[in-house]
Protein backbone atom coordinates (compact mmCIF):
# COMPACT_ATOMS: atom_id res chain seq x y z
CA UNK A 1 0.00 0.00 0.00
CA UNK A 2 0.74 3.60 -0.37
CA UNK A 3 1.67 5.88 2.72
CA UNK A 4 2.93 8.98 3.99
CA UNK A 5 5.64 9.01 6.18
CA UNK A 6 7.39 11.91 7.93
CA UNK A 7 11.56 10.67 7.72
CA UNK A 8 12.32 13.78 10.10
CA UNK A 9 11.60 17.51 10.75
CA UNK A 10 9.88 19.21 7.12
CA UNK A 11 11.09 15.71 5.45
CA UNK A 12 8.49 13.16 3.93
CA UNK A 13 8.18 10.48 1.45
CA UNK A 14 5.39 8.50 0.10
CA UNK A 15 6.34 5.14 0.46
CA UNK A 16 5.16 1.68 -0.52
CA UNK A 17 4.90 -0.16 2.02
CA UNK A 18 3.46 -4.05 3.00
CA UNK A 19 -0.10 -4.68 3.29
CA UNK A 20 -0.98 -4.59 6.59
CA UNK A 21 -2.34 -8.16 7.79
CA UNK A 22 -5.38 -8.52 10.73
CA UNK A 23 -3.96 -9.12 14.11
CA UNK A 24 -6.32 -10.68 16.77
CA UNK A 25 -8.64 -8.00 18.19
CA UNK A 26 -7.85 -5.45 15.08
CA UNK A 27 -9.21 -4.58 11.62
CA UNK A 28 -7.77 -3.24 8.79
CA UNK A 29 -9.85 -0.29 7.21
CA UNK A 30 -9.78 1.54 3.91
CA UNK A 31 -9.18 4.86 4.16
CA UNK A 32 -11.34 7.02 2.49
CA UNK A 33 -10.81 10.29 4.15
CA UNK A 34 -8.44 11.42 6.35
CA UNK A 35 -8.07 15.38 7.97
CA UNK A 36 -5.40 17.48 8.39
CA UNK A 37 -4.53 18.93 11.97
CA UNK A 38 -2.51 21.67 13.56
CA UNK A 39 -0.82 18.19 15.58
CA UNK A 40 0.32 17.08 12.31
CA UNK A 41 1.70 20.29 11.28
CA UNK A 42 3.83 19.84 14.64
CA UNK A 43 4.85 17.13 13.58
CA UNK A 44 5.90 18.37 9.94
CA UNK A 45 7.68 20.69 11.88
CA UNK A 46 8.88 18.98 14.44
CA UNK A 47 7.60 21.40 17.26
CA UNK A 48 5.22 18.86 18.75
CA UNK A 49 5.88 17.92 23.00
CA UNK A 50 6.12 14.24 22.26
CA UNK A 51 8.81 13.92 20.30
CA UNK A 52 10.75 15.73 23.10
CA UNK A 53 9.07 13.66 25.51
CA UNK A 54 9.97 10.22 24.30
CA UNK A 55 6.28 9.35 23.32
CA UNK A 56 6.97 9.71 19.89
CA UNK A 57 9.85 9.79 17.22
CA UNK A 58 10.44 9.73 12.96
CA UNK A 59 10.01 7.68 11.09
CA UNK A 60 5.97 8.55 11.83
CA UNK A 61 2.88 8.30 9.82
CA UNK A 62 0.48 11.08 11.25
CA UNK A 63 -3.49 11.02 10.84
CA UNK A 64 -6.29 10.69 13.34
CA UNK A 65 -8.79 12.74 11.86
CA UNK A 66 -10.23 9.69 9.14
CA UNK A 67 -12.83 7.25 8.03
CA UNK A 68 -13.89 4.47 6.06
CA UNK A 69 -14.50 1.34 5.60
CA UNK A 70 -13.58 -2.11 7.43
CA UNK A 71 -11.84 -4.52 4.80
CA UNK A 72 -10.32 -7.25 6.80
CA UNK A 73 -10.99 -8.11 10.70
CA UNK A 74 -8.74 -10.33 12.95
CA UNK A 75 -9.38 -13.32 14.95
CA UNK A 76 -12.03 -12.86 18.05
CA UNK A 77 -13.07 -9.72 16.09
CA UNK A 78 -17.03 -9.62 15.24
CA UNK A 79 -17.25 -10.28 11.73
CA UNK A 80 -20.67 -8.14 11.50
CA UNK A 81 -18.01 -5.31 10.96
CA UNK A 82 -17.00 -6.34 7.80
CA UNK A 83 -17.77 -3.86 5.53
CA UNK A 84 -19.34 -1.18 7.30
CA UNK A 85 -18.23 2.81 7.49
CA UNK A 86 -16.26 3.60 10.46
CA UNK A 87 -14.20 5.95 11.93
CA UNK A 88 -12.17 5.54 14.95
CA UNK A 89 -10.92 6.88 18.64
CA UNK A 90 -7.65 8.17 18.37
CA UNK A 91 -6.85 7.60 21.92
CA UNK A 92 -6.01 3.95 22.58
CA UNK A 93 -5.61 3.18 26.73
CA UNK A 94 -3.93 0.20 27.71
CA UNK A 95 -7.57 -1.46 29.25
CA UNK A 96 -6.17 -2.25 32.59
CA UNK A 97 -4.87 0.80 34.29
CA UNK A 98 -7.29 2.94 37.42
CA UNK A 99 -8.01 5.34 34.37
CA UNK A 100 -8.97 2.89 31.63
CA UNK A 101 -11.22 1.07 34.45
CA UNK A 102 -12.88 4.01 35.17
CA UNK A 103 -13.71 4.79 31.44
CA UNK A 104 -11.17 7.62 30.92
CA UNK A 105 -8.66 6.03 28.61
CA UNK A 106 -7.92 8.76 27.10
CA UNK A 107 -6.01 9.94 29.96
CA UNK A 108 -4.32 6.67 29.89
CA UNK A 109 -0.77 7.20 31.04
CA UNK A 110 0.67 4.20 28.65
CA UNK A 111 -1.90 4.69 25.94
CA UNK A 112 -1.53 4.89 22.40
CA UNK A 113 -2.77 8.11 19.76
CA UNK A 114 -3.41 7.12 16.32
CA UNK A 115 -0.91 8.94 14.09
CA UNK A 116 0.91 10.78 17.33
CA UNK A 117 1.85 8.36 20.24
CA UNK A 118 3.35 5.30 20.92
CA UNK A 119 4.69 4.48 17.35
CA UNK A 120 0.56 3.74 16.15
CA UNK A 121 0.89 4.38 12.54
CA UNK A 122 -1.73 6.83 11.59
CA UNK A 123 -4.11 6.82 8.69
CA UNK A 124 -2.26 8.75 6.14
CA UNK A 125 -2.29 5.81 4.11
CA UNK A 126 -4.34 3.28 1.77
CA UNK A 127 -5.09 1.07 4.91
CA UNK A 128 -5.02 1.72 8.76
CA UNK A 129 -5.10 -0.78 11.39
CA UNK A 130 -6.57 -0.20 14.42
CA UNK A 131 -8.30 -1.90 17.48
CA UNK A 132 -11.91 -3.20 17.30
CA UNK A 133 -12.72 -1.81 20.10
CA UNK A 134 -12.25 1.61 19.09
CA UNK A 135 -14.63 1.82 15.92
CA UNK A 136 -17.37 3.80 15.82
CA UNK A 137 -20.12 3.01 12.97
CA UNK A 138 -21.18 5.43 10.75
CA UNK A 139 -24.80 5.73 9.26
CA UNK A 140 -25.40 6.59 5.60
CA UNK A 141 -25.85 10.31 6.37
CA UNK A 142 -22.31 10.44 7.81
CA UNK A 143 -20.40 10.58 4.59
CA UNK A 144 -16.89 10.07 4.35
CA UNK A 145 -15.93 14.22 4.77
CA UNK A 146 -18.35 14.18 7.60
CA UNK A 147 -16.85 10.47 9.02
CA UNK A 148 -13.02 12.74 9.32
CA UNK A 149 -14.39 15.20 10.64
CA UNK A 150 -16.03 13.52 13.76
CA UNK A 151 -12.80 13.03 15.70
CA UNK A 152 -12.81 17.11 16.07
CA UNK A 153 -16.14 17.41 16.39
CA UNK A 154 -16.07 15.23 19.39
CA UNK A 155 -13.57 17.78 21.44
CA UNK A 156 -15.39 20.80 20.08
CA UNK A 157 -19.02 19.06 21.15
CA UNK A 158 -17.05 18.34 24.97
CA UNK A 159 -15.62 22.26 24.61
CA UNK A 160 -19.37 22.88 24.24
CA UNK A 161 -21.02 20.85 26.70
CA UNK A 162 -18.08 21.81 29.82
CA UNK A 163 -19.67 25.63 28.87
CA UNK A 164 -22.63 24.42 30.72
CA UNK A 165 -24.92 27.13 28.57
CA UNK A 166 -28.77 26.99 28.65
CA UNK A 167 -30.79 28.18 26.34
CA UNK A 168 -30.54 32.39 25.63
CA UNK A 169 -26.66 32.28 27.51
CA UNK A 170 -24.11 33.89 25.48
CA UNK A 171 -20.79 32.67 24.72
CA UNK A 172 -17.54 33.60 23.57
CA UNK A 173 -15.13 31.60 21.51
CA UNK A 174 -11.81 32.42 21.20
CA UNK A 175 -10.06 31.82 17.92
CA UNK A 176 -12.53 30.40 14.94
CA UNK A 177 -10.41 27.90 13.27
CA UNK A 178 -11.60 24.77 12.84
CA UNK A 179 -12.16 23.83 16.58
CA UNK A 180 -13.60 27.03 17.47
CA UNK A 181 -16.34 27.28 14.50
CA UNK A 182 -17.05 23.66 15.04
CA UNK A 183 -17.27 24.64 19.06
CA UNK A 184 -20.17 27.69 18.17
CA UNK A 185 -21.19 25.50 16.17
CA UNK A 186 -22.46 22.87 18.58
CA UNK A 187 -23.19 25.85 21.21
CA UNK A 188 -25.42 27.11 18.81
CA UNK A 189 -26.82 24.00 18.18
CA UNK A 190 -27.47 24.06 22.10
CA UNK A 191 -29.80 27.01 21.98
CA UNK A 192 -26.41 29.91 22.92
CA UNK A 193 -26.21 33.49 21.69
CA UNK A 194 -22.53 32.51 20.20
CA UNK A 195 -19.65 35.10 19.81
CA UNK A 196 -16.52 34.51 18.14
CA UNK A 197 -13.12 36.80 18.63
CA UNK A 198 -10.32 36.47 15.64
CA UNK A 199 -7.25 38.34 15.10
CA UNK A 200 -7.39 41.86 14.30
CA UNK A 201 -6.30 41.28 10.33
CA UNK A 202 -8.65 38.64 10.54
CA UNK A 203 -11.75 38.73 8.14
CA UNK A 204 -15.18 37.96 9.32
CA UNK A 205 -16.46 37.01 6.26
CA UNK A 206 -16.16 33.18 6.35
CA UNK A 207 -17.66 33.06 9.49
CA UNK A 208 -20.74 34.99 8.65
CA UNK A 209 -21.29 32.72 5.88
CA UNK A 210 -22.10 29.83 8.44
CA UNK A 211 -24.49 32.00 9.89
CA UNK A 212 -22.82 33.70 13.04
CA UNK A 213 -23.45 37.26 12.94
CA UNK A 214 -21.20 38.21 15.85
CA UNK A 215 -17.67 38.39 15.03
CA UNK A 216 -15.48 40.87 16.20
CA UNK A 217 -11.62 41.35 17.28
CA UNK A 218 -9.68 42.65 20.38
CA UNK A 219 -10.50 46.26 19.31
CA UNK A 220 -13.69 45.89 18.33
CA UNK A 221 -15.37 43.31 21.32
CA UNK A 222 -18.46 44.58 22.97
CA UNK A 223 -18.73 44.92 26.51
CA UNK A 224 -21.22 42.20 26.84
CA UNK A 225 -21.31 39.31 29.86
CA UNK A 226 -20.40 36.36 28.51
CA UNK A 227 -21.58 33.17 30.70
CA UNK A 228 -19.07 30.92 28.98
CA UNK A 229 -15.60 31.46 27.54
CA UNK A 230 -14.34 28.88 25.28
CA UNK A 231 -10.45 29.42 24.46
CA UNK A 232 -9.62 27.17 21.06
CA UNK A 233 -6.82 29.37 20.11
CA UNK A 234 -3.28 28.77 20.79
CA UNK A 235 -2.40 31.89 21.43
CA UNK A 236 -0.46 31.99 25.06
CA UNK A 237 -1.91 34.85 26.47
CA UNK A 238 -5.29 34.57 25.29
CA UNK A 239 -6.30 31.63 28.28
CA UNK A 240 -5.54 35.10 30.59
CA UNK A 241 -7.96 36.90 28.40
CA UNK A 242 -11.00 34.00 28.45
CA UNK A 243 -10.53 34.40 32.44
CA UNK A 244 -10.64 38.19 32.36
CA UNK A 245 -13.89 37.95 29.73
CA UNK A 246 -15.69 35.65 31.53
CA UNK A 247 -18.70 36.49 33.57
CA UNK A 248 -18.47 35.77 37.53
CA UNK A 249 -20.06 32.27 38.35
CA UNK A 250 -19.56 31.59 34.78
CA UNK A 251 -17.16 29.04 33.16
CA UNK A 252 -13.64 29.11 31.03
CA UNK A 253 -13.26 26.14 28.67
CA UNK A 254 -9.67 25.33 27.67
CA UNK A 255 -9.13 23.30 24.34
CA UNK A 256 -6.12 25.40 22.20
CA UNK A 257 -2.74 24.28 24.02
CA UNK A 258 -0.25 27.05 23.05
CA UNK A 259 2.71 26.17 21.61
CA UNK A 260 4.34 27.68 25.04
CA UNK A 261 3.44 28.13 28.75
CA UNK A 262 0.69 30.23 29.08
CA UNK A 263 -0.50 31.93 32.41
CA UNK A 264 -3.85 32.90 34.45
CA UNK A 265 -3.85 34.55 37.62
CA UNK A 266 -5.82 31.94 39.93
CA UNK A 267 -7.14 34.88 42.25
CA UNK A 268 -9.24 36.02 39.24
CA UNK A 269 -10.19 32.22 38.47
CA UNK A 270 -11.03 32.20 42.83
CA UNK A 271 -12.53 35.67 43.53
CA UNK A 272 -14.61 35.61 39.92
CA UNK A 273 -15.90 32.40 40.86
CA UNK A 274 -15.31 31.05 37.86
CA UNK A 275 -14.94 27.33 36.88
CA UNK A 276 -12.24 26.23 34.69
CA UNK A 277 -12.10 23.06 32.19
CA UNK A 278 -9.35 21.76 30.27
CA UNK A 279 -10.63 19.39 27.44
CA UNK A 280 -7.95 17.00 25.81
CA UNK A 281 -9.77 14.54 23.63
CA UNK A 282 -12.73 13.80 21.72
CA UNK A 283 -12.90 10.02 23.13
CA UNK A 284 -16.17 10.89 25.04
CA UNK A 285 -17.75 13.02 22.64
CA UNK A 286 -18.09 11.05 19.41
CA UNK A 287 -21.15 8.95 19.48
CA UNK A 288 -23.32 12.38 20.53
CA UNK A 289 -21.06 13.73 17.37
CA UNK A 290 -21.82 11.20 15.13
CA UNK A 291 -25.28 11.28 16.18
CA UNK A 292 -25.31 15.34 15.63
CA UNK A 293 -23.89 15.24 11.85
CA UNK A 294 -26.30 12.59 11.45
CA UNK A 295 -29.33 14.54 12.33
CA UNK A 296 -28.06 17.35 10.34
CA UNK A 297 -28.12 19.19 14.24
CA UNK A 298 -24.96 20.18 13.04
CA UNK A 299 -23.52 20.76 9.50
CA UNK A 300 -19.24 21.30 9.58
CA UNK A 301 -18.99 20.10 5.62
CA UNK A 302 -18.74 24.25 4.41
CA UNK A 303 -15.20 23.95 6.77
CA UNK A 304 -13.29 21.62 4.33
CA UNK A 305 -11.63 23.79 1.92
CA UNK A 306 -9.91 21.20 -0.42
CA UNK A 307 -9.19 17.44 -0.51
CA UNK A 308 -5.66 16.30 -1.87
CA UNK A 309 -4.01 13.15 -2.62
CA UNK A 310 -1.50 11.72 -0.54
CA UNK A 311 1.26 13.01 -3.07
CA UNK A 312 -0.07 16.59 -1.93
CA UNK A 313 0.17 16.08 1.70
CA UNK A 314 3.38 17.05 2.03
CA UNK A 315 2.85 20.63 1.36
CA UNK A 316 -0.43 20.94 3.03
CA UNK A 317 1.55 19.85 6.30
CA UNK A 318 4.25 22.45 5.44
CA UNK A 319 1.29 24.72 6.16
CA UNK A 320 0.45 25.51 2.13
CA UNK A 321 -3.34 26.24 1.36
CA UNK A 322 -4.03 24.07 -1.83
CA UNK A 323 -4.38 25.45 -5.22
CA UNK A 324 -8.01 26.04 -5.77
CA UNK A 325 -8.97 26.14 -2.05
CA UNK A 326 -12.16 27.14 -0.79
CA UNK A 327 -12.45 29.74 2.42
CA UNK A 328 -12.45 26.83 5.31
CA UNK A 329 -9.73 26.28 7.32
CA UNK A 330 -9.79 22.99 7.18
CA UNK A 331 -7.87 20.20 4.07
CA UNK A 332 -8.55 16.96 4.02
CA UNK A 333 -6.67 14.14 2.09
CA UNK A 334 -8.53 11.06 0.15
CA UNK A 335 -5.82 8.35 0.00
CA UNK A 336 -7.26 6.89 -3.14
CA UNK A 337 -6.98 9.77 -5.50
CA UNK A 338 -4.30 9.75 -8.01
CA UNK A 339 -3.60 6.24 -8.21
Amino acid sequence: MRAFVLTAPGAYEVQELPAPVAVPGEVIVDVERVGVCGTDMEFFTGAMAYLHQGHSSYPMRPGHEWAGRVAAVGDGVDRGWLGRRVMGDTMLGCGRCRRCVRGHQHVCGKRQEVGIRGARAGALAEQLVVPASSLHALPDSVDAALGALVEPGGNALRAARAAALRTGDRALVLGPGTIGLLVAMFLRAAGAEVHLLDRADSSPAFAHTLGFEHVWDEHSLPDLPFDAVVDASNAAQLPEKALELAEPSGRVVYIGPAGEPSRIDTRTLALKDVTAVGILSASPGLDATIRAYASGAVDPRPLVAATVSLDEAGPVLAGERPQGAGPGPKTHVDPRLGV
